[in-house]
């Protein structure tokens, strides 16, 4: 029971670190809500004898988790279509996975990340955004650390390479997200309708819809009632360096509302209320607000 208590009491004390880890493995807070779950589940099973930095193994946990689920993505993905069963299967991560990336990292970016191996994504998103060092890294994907450092390496080679084109994207993408923003205040349903992409997908978070947001809307012209004239104290702003728009109350942010952004038109937006993934976030308002 003593065991147990520790168990408990270290997750806990780690829980707002370990969602962030997964969530900036996998983009997509479902999963990273499922990838910490299933990493309680091994650690309260665990024999914790020899534990002795309790974040570092829980992180660990947690990383080996994701990095199982990246794995599973690829295979999804490669899979023959003749091989799948016959209800129709996505050959890659939905809208709303891609919304929740293009919030993080830009389309450009989005883009080079989705063509990393698992290993380059863990090894790259471990190392420098959490400063797991090399060694670490490398007993979660059965490596040296030499070749850890490769890996990450190689990884910020490709993310940096994409940088300089992400920045045309971003002007863009904020240009885009400013007249969204705009005709939701005016109601203007059309105006809204030209931005959206005919498959645009709204999926908020559950801190998001128990504020009162909808769970989920498909298609422009649902994506478009849901907006239309509800939008007047949002704030376009960077949101991780990614123009986005956020609604604060009191000046603090409640929610947060991210844009995936395609050939000038946006294919899916999402709702972040979640307290502990708001912290987490840098925030800089824009002008003209």
């Amino acid at each position: 029971m003593v065991e147990q208590d520790w168990v408990t009491e270290r997750f806990a004390e780690h829980h707002e670190r370990l969602r962030a880890v997964a969530y900036r493995m996998l983009r997509s807070t479902g999963d990273a809500e499922d990838a910490v779950q299933e990493a309680w589940l091994r650690v309260s099973r665990a024999d914790t004898g020899q534990v002795e930095n309790p974040g570092g193994w829980l992180t660990t946990v947690v990383a080996r988790v994701c990095l199982n689920m990246l794995e599973a993505r690829q295979v999804r993905r490669e899979e023959p279509a003749g091989a799948l069963p016959p209800e129709p299967v996505a050959p890659h991560p939905g809208p709303e996975d891609d919304a929740l990336l293009a919030d993080s990292v830009g389309v450009a970016l989005m883009v080079v990340l989705d063509t990393l191996s698992p290993a380059e994504r863990l090894a790259f998103v471990l190392h420098d955004i959490f400063a797991v060092s090399f060694g670490e890294i490398g007993e979660i994907i059965d490596r040296s650390p030499a070749a850890a450092r490769q890996l990450a390496s190689r990884a910020r080679r490709r993310v940096q390479g994409a940088a300089a084109a992400s920045d045309a994207a971003r002007s863009r993408k904020r240009e885009v997200v400013e007249a969204f923003l705009a005709a939701s205040r005016d109601g203007d349903f059309a105006a809204l309708l030209s931005l959206l992409d005919a498959n645009a997908v709204l999926v908020a978070d559950p801190a998001a819809v128990r504020m009162g947001a909808t769970a989920e809307a498909r298609g422009a012209d649902a994506v478009a009632a849901v907006f239309s004239g509800r939008a007047e104290a949002a704030r376009l702003a960077l949101v991780d360096g990614v123009p986005a728009a956020v609604w604060a109350r009191r000046g603090r942010p409640q929610v947060v509302f991210s844009f995936a952004v395609t050939d000038g038109k946006i294919t899916g937006i999402e709702l972040l209320a979640d307290p502990d993934l708001l912290r987490d976030l840098d925030m800089v308002y824009l002008g003209g607000e």
